[in-house]
């Protein structure tokens, strides 16, 4: 049961290591882009390119799903970011019940937005926990913990895909340790919990007041999507790219350099170098390509 990119190196892995996936479950098809073109989740276009039979019920609190998977008497079924809460009766509907790859250490970042709060946050470290279901969120036994260290310029997009795979290479070990009873379920801790809520647009505009290493957190976690923004001129800007520069300044949101890179000073005195940037309604840019057709004066204020 899975819905978006995150979860296709697990279904992939299941595959070429000779799991019998019986069948898949995904989130309904979807309008995508300006032109609305319906278009189904990539977990969906890896089973039909596998021919494993695919469904895509709008809801799964009727009977209809249950009796799909009852008809197929599954060992165990995988939940890897599909979107939809199970009820019990699906949990409990296999040998070994729902296994869940979240990613995330739990208990740290239970719910929908983990990678991304691992980066808005500054943490140097983050992981994939592969873990019993049970009727709360993400609450249930860990059977498996992977850990990987977080690069300080790393985005949350390069991050879910270094996720994905290491979940898929945790998911394919648990699975082989589970067929040789080697699992100690281990009970999540009440302390260290954190809820990483959805992210919404209102998370994108900088306060240049906040420090350099917040605002470069902030445009890293933000990546691909809202993006962190910006006013320059009057207009807003998505900042796609930066990073910690050695410069030091006074004045919060103050351009302190504009010789192909803009130096940023932020409220703690600290710099940033904006690297990439979208002006709205145009493509993304390198910032030497954008200083070349926008003028911008040094002490110029960004977010006014």
């Amino acid at each position: 049961m899975g819905t978006p990119d995150f979860a296709v190196p697990c279904l992939e892995k299941l595959i070429e290591n000779h799991h019998n996936v019986l069948a898949v479950f995904s989130q309904p098809d979807k309008p995508v882009g300006r032109k609305q073109i319906l278009t189904p989740p990539p977990v969906k276009e890896c089973a039909v390119k596998n021919s494993i039979p695919v469904y895509q019920p709008s809801s799964l609190k009727n009977s209809d799903a249950l009796d799909i998977i009852n008809g197929y008497k599954p060992d165990i079924i995988l939940v890897v970011a599909y979107g939809k809460i199970l009820p019990s009766s699906i949990l409990k509907a296999a040998k070994y019940g729902c296994v869940n790859v979240h990613a995330s250490l739990l208990p740290k970042y239970r719910g929908a937005a983990p990678i991304q709060w691992s980066i808005l946050n500054g943490d140097e470290e983050t992981g994939v926990t592969v873990m019993q279901m049970d009727e709360g969120l993400d609450t249930g036994d860990m059977l498996l913990v992977k850990k990987t260290a977080i690069d300080i310029n790393e985005t949350s997009e390069e991050l879910f895909d270094r996720l994905s795979v290491i979940g898929a290479d945790a998911l394919i070990e648990c699975l082989d340790n589970l067929e040789k009873g080697k699992i100690i379920p281990v009970n999540q801790s009440d302390e260290g919990t954190s809820y990483a809520q959805k992210i919404t647009k209102a998370l994108s505009p900088i306060d240049w007041n906040k420090s350099a290493i917040e605002i470069h957190n902030q445009v890293r976690g933000l990546q691909t999507w809202p993006c962190a923004s910006t006013v320059i001129h009057g207009k807003t800007v998505k900042i796609h790219k930066t990073v910690l520069s050695d410069k030091t300044g006074n004045i919060a949101g103050e351009i302190i350099d504009n010789n192909k890179v803009m130096t940023v000073c932020c409220g703690d005195g600290k710099c940033v170098d904006i690297l990439e940037l979208q002006p709205d309604g145009k493509k993304r840019m390198d910032i030497k390509s954008f200083l070349a057709g926008n003028k911008l004066e040094i002490s110029a204020v960004l977010g006014e």
